[in-house]
């Protein structure tokens, strides 16, 4: 066992007494990044809350956090505001508020309370606004091939991100919920810890700072509100320029209390757990306008990373401010094998299979069970682009895009290693037998796979397990209720839900995995990327003509399955795959 749970589970009794009294507030936990103590403490701690069902919220600065300090400010207006004081302050507050809440109907003055409990942790010790202090308890903490996860992390900032020293990052970690909530071992989710805390560390970034809130299981939940008033402020200070009532009021308030102080990051890495952020309820209700007023966000990070997918990059003027990678709650031992790689050895892999696909008409798979056409083609021979997995966020632009005079930003998965292109469309039928994404990673059977078939029009699930089935339909019904709502509050354009409506029901992403170490797990992020397996995606794909607002791959065995992929050019057979083994 890498962990003491014993210490851990004790860890969370001993907070538990503390929080008890406090059961189903809002918690809100401020540490140092040099505290290490704190940090590991934060994991009982979490579960503790969980149990008590609190929502918590941790901020991990660097000694000090202007954006902690305006947000601090922006409570104090609003306590000012509830107690009937009068100034140019509240009053400016009350605008914006009154503002928003004619169309969220009191959604958005929610999200303004201050958390109940304040915890802070100082050299020695948690301490509380509510007068009582609490030991860390970091004893559950046992270091863990830590040379090897920290030449990994080197790798990875290194290889994947080409990180400089002036570089601000935000790091993200996943809270432990109460365990009935979470799918995978418990030291899945302490291994993420310490995954966070070398990343952390290795990191050459001069400003990095670390955060976490919790996860929803639904995306119509309402979202833990500290971390969503940030986000957002943040969202508004990127648009307070725009020439709409709504901003002009946010511009004043502001002004008024310095919220430039709000700034973006240049990286960013975290790791994701199971279920949803919740809903954003300034971008389903008001969104985030372009410069040109042509289109609009429904959330601040569309606006910070710009990806190419997004409809709304291509029509917004503004560069991309950050770049992006992520990885899911996985074990040290799989993150090791799967990303202690050379990438740019990797990259070679992904190349000469999209060399292989742009010559190609359409490809095809072929074996007993899983047989498809998968066209690349579109309307006026325009193609459909396939791109790699591996290195892409080195930029913070996108090479490609930026040649076309868009400025679109870059995203990766870790670890990485695939081929993927938005199909035009496909035909066929595929068997999911490895593990399929909704909410989070279902593992699937070669006994019971999930069988689907597809054509030009889109995919239908024909069979497969039971709960599998029953939760996409509830995933989607989730996803169709988001988007009714972005399209009754007119927070979207009228074009882009219009588009969502007509990809809801198509097929994304078909994808060749090439990493040469990753290994079968309970986690797709991996198990996407192993060599021998190909992936489909459900839902949104990556051109900016097929967004939508799901995206669940699913995994299939190549190997296993003895599948032969190949493009067509006329007849010429371009081979890329040869009974589950790649032969580029």
């Amino acid at each position: 066992m890498k962990y003491n749970l014993k210490a851990f589970n004790n860890a969370v009794k001993y907070y538990e007494k503390f929080l008890k009294k406090f059961k189903g507030k809002n918690v809100f936990v401020v540490l140092d990044v040099r505290n290490e103590k704190a940090f590991f403490s934060v994991a009982p701690l979490s579960r503790a809350a969980s149990n008590l069902n609190c929502d918590i919220a941790v901020r991990v600065i660097d000694k000090t956090s202007k954006a902690l300090d305006a947000l601090i400010d922006v409570w104090n207006v609003f306590d000012d505001l509830k107690k009937g004081v009068k100034n140019k302050f509240t009053i400016a507050l009350k605008d914006f508020i009154q503002a928003v809440d004619k169309k969220a109907k009191g959604e958005f003055k929610k999200i303004f309370k201050r958390p109940e409990v304040f915890v802070h942790a100082s050299n020695k010790e948690f301490m509380t606004n509510k007068g009582f202090r609490m030991s860390f308890k970091p004893e559950w903490f046992k270091k863990y091939k830590w040379n090897e996860l920290l030449a990994t992390s080197r790798i990875i900032w290194n290889q994947v991100y080409n990180l400089k020293k002036s570089e601000k990052v935000g790091i993200g970690f996943d809270l432990i919920r109460k365990a009935k909530d979470i799918e995978y071992p418990l030291e899945d989710y302490l291994d993420s810890y310490v995954i966070t805390r070398a990343m952390f560390i290795t990191c050459p970034g001069k400003k990095k700072t670390l955060g976490a809130y919790p996860s929803r299981k639904t995306m119509l939940e309402e979202s833990e509100r500290t971390s969503e008033l940030a986000s957002t402020l943040l969202g508004c200070e990127l648009e307070k320029n725009i020439n709409e009532p709504i901003f002009k009021k946010y511009k004043k308030l502001s002004v008024l209390l310095k919220l430039n102080r709000f700034e973006t990051n240049t990286a960013a890495f975290f790791i994701k757990g199971e279920g949803f952020p919740g809903k954003h309820v300034f971008g389903e209700t008001i969104g985030y306008p372009t410069p040109n007023k042509k289109s609009r966000w429904d959330s601040p990070g569309g606006i910070i990373y710009q990806l190419p997918w997004f409809p709304q990059t291509k029509i917004d003027s503004r560069a991309p401010l950050c770049r992006i990678g992520f990885t899911d709650t996985l074990p040290i031992n799989i993150f090791i094998e799967s990303c202690k790689i050379n990438w740019l050895g990797m990259k070679r892999k992904d190349d000469a299979l999209i060399r292989l696909v742009n010559k190609s008409d359409k490809i095809i798979v072929d074996s007993e069970k899983t047989k498809l056409e998968i066209s690349v083609v579109g309307k006026k021979s325009k193609r459909r682009l396939p791109l790699g997995s591996d290195i892409e966020i080195r930029n913070k632009l996108d090479p490609y895009y930026l040649k076309k005079g868009i400025k679109a930003g870059t995203y990766a998965n870790l670890p990485g290693g695939e081929m993927f292109i938005t199909p035009e469309f496909m035909k066929g039928v595929f068997y999911g037998d490895v593990v399929i994404n909704v909410d989070k990673s279902y593992v699937l059977s070669s006994k019971n796979p999930i069988v689907i078939k597809c054509n030009e029009k889109g995919y239908k699930v024909i069979k497969g397990p039971k709960n599998i089935i029953k939760k996409i339909s509830e995933k989607k019904k989730e996803a169709m209720k988001v988007l009714l709502k972005q399209e009754k509050h007119k927070a979207l354009p009228k074009n882009i839900i219009k588009m969502k409506k007509d990809n809801f029901n198509k097929i994304g992403e078909f994808a060749i995995n090439t990493n040469p170490k990753a290994r079968l797990c309970n986690y797709l992020i991996v198990n996407e990327k192993i060599a021998g397996m190909i992936h489909i995606a459900l839902g949104s794909g990556f051109e900016d003509d097929r967004a939508t607002v799901y995206h669940y791959d699913v995994v299939i065995n190549a190997k296993e399955q003895k599948l032969d992929i190949y493009g067509l050019k006329g007849k010429n057979k371009l081979w890329m795959m040869k009974k589950g083994k790649l032969v580029v």
